[in-house]
């Protein structure tokens, strides 16, 4: 899909009106400028007990605009988009910028760098359900959850539906746009009953209605992940393998990107910030980010400042590749972006990974569950202990005791440690990757870490 794609009318509108935007930053005397437009709609549908509790329609649509003067930017932003209420904008806009500090990195992307084509990423959905649907779909999930033998009480099953739009011009050339929809389904409820109870949850988002979970599906796995944390017991204090289930194994990726990012790098504030081009994993993992997947929850046409973006692939056989950069970053390191500025409508551009992943390994969790044989399998992790310039790594957690290879029983109150690049050195991923999240990573096994119980 290229810039001059058949786009919806309202799309067509919102793009001349960033082009109006644009016009008058520049005939106001900005040097450089850029124009951001998010516009959106989303229903959702909440309820608890067999009882609707809460329904919400929102739409909205806004407008960022940012002004460059020399090495000095200011943005201001607003709701709604009138051609009288750009006016004034830019005007704000032009004035702050030409009375703020100097910022040596600001800048917009060189135009040959600009995104020119793009392919068409399937993330739109025509389809629009109406408040009654989604109430139905929260009711039944709720309905088949709390239908299972030993659940008790419940937080509530929700169903939603969105639809955005973004829309970005900058003064040297670009001028794109893409639409999304998302849906939703999600469900958490409690077992047991005083000061037994559990509570867990199941949920799903996609970007087509048709790929959606069913009700059964979220409202099922809702009560067993909630049963089976059932009566839990403590463990002692030790140090044993442990084993990261795929609901939360994805959050070590999180700490890798948080360490490597472009601006963590410049500020000096990260534990990897000289160990680019060297080995921090083991030889058999693969970190990708994608941002071209098709129907991905993190795909993007082209990124926060029109620069276009391909996969990039972070760690290597275990060897750290790239920091992520946007175009201020990248000069602070004299290094080139490599298209991954998020945005928001009234803040400037910064580094952020797309649709991220792990590639799998070989051996399913069962087998790497016998090959331990004793040791901790993580379904719910609790708190932020992470210290991004030194590593160190504590964190709650919950789930389940591995003993003579299988799950045996549930456990809880635990605390788990160690130091990233520990963790990163001693990590095997199993092969059971599935893309269901924007950052995605298979069951991941820990040869060692510390646990702080009883």
């Amino acid at each position: 899909m290229s810039q001059n794609m058949s786009k919806s009318d309202t799309l067509n509108n919102d793009l001349e009106l960033a082009q109006f935007a644009l016009q008058k930053l520049t005939s106001l005397g900005a040097e450089k400028a850029d124009v951001l437009i998010s516009a959106g709609s989303s229903m959702s549908v909440s309820c608890r007990l067999g009882e609707l509790e809460d329904v919400e329609r929102s739409e909205s649509r806004d407008i960022g605009l940012r002004a460059i003067f020399g090495k000095s930017q200011a943005f201001v932003s607003a709701t709604g988009a009138s051609k009288e209420a750009i006016e004034t904008l830019a005007e704000r806009a032009v004035a702050m910028a030409q009375n703020t500090p100097e910022d040596p990195f600001c800048d917009i992307v060189d135009a040959q760098d600009l995104a020119k084509t793009w392919p068409d990423l399937d993330l739109f959905d025509t389809y629009e359900p109406e408040i009654d649907e989604l109430r139905e779909k929260a009711m039944e999930t709720e309905a088949i959850a709390r239908g299972f033998e030993g659940i008790t009480n419940s937080e509530g099953a929700g169903a939603s539906w969105g639809r955005g739009a973004t829309i970005l011009a900058t003064s040297n050339g670009f001028s794109g746009a893409y639409e999304s929809s998302s849906f939703s389904l999600s469900c958490a409820v409690l077992g047991g009953v005083d000061d037994a109870m559990e509570r867990d949850y199941a949920s799903h988002s996609v970007r087509h209605n048709e790929a959606l979970d069913t009700p059964e599906t979220v409202g099922r796995k809702a009560a067993e992940r909630t049963l089976a944390r059932l009566n839990p017991r403590k463990v002692k204090s030790t140090k044993v393998p442990v084993m990261f289930d795929t609901r939360v194994s994805a959050s070590i990726l999180g700490h890798l990107i948080g360490a490597i990012s472009g601006g963590s790098i410049a500020r000096g504030t990260s534990f990897l910030r000289n160990d680019l081009g060297k080995t921090i994993m083991r030889d058999d993992i693969q970190i990708m980010d994608e941002p071209h997947r098709k129907r991905g929850l993190r795909s993007a046409a082209f990124d926060g400042e029109g620069m276009a973006m391909e996969t990039l692939q972070l760690v290597e056989n275990g060897v750290l590749k790239t920091w992520i950069l946007d175009s201020s970053t990248a000069k602070q390191l004299n290094l080139k972006s490599n298209g991954r500025a998020g945005r928001g409508i009234g803040s400037p551009p910064s580094p952020s990974a797309t649709n991220l992943y792990m590639k799998a390994g070989d051996k399913t969790p069962e087998e790497m569950m016998r090959e331990i044989g004793t040791g901790l399998f993580v379904t719910e992790l609790i708190g932020m202990g992470v210290n991004g310039v030194t590593g160190d790594y504590s964190r709650g957690a919950s789930g389940f005791w591995i003993e003579n290879g299988e799950l045996a029983y549930p456990v809880s109150e635990i605390t788990i440690a160690s130091n990233l690049r520990e963790i990163f050195s001693l990590m095997h991923p199993a092969n059971d990757l599935t893309f269901r999240h924007g950052v995605n990573a298979p069951s991941l096994m820990i040869e060692e870490m510390s646990l702080a119980g009883i």
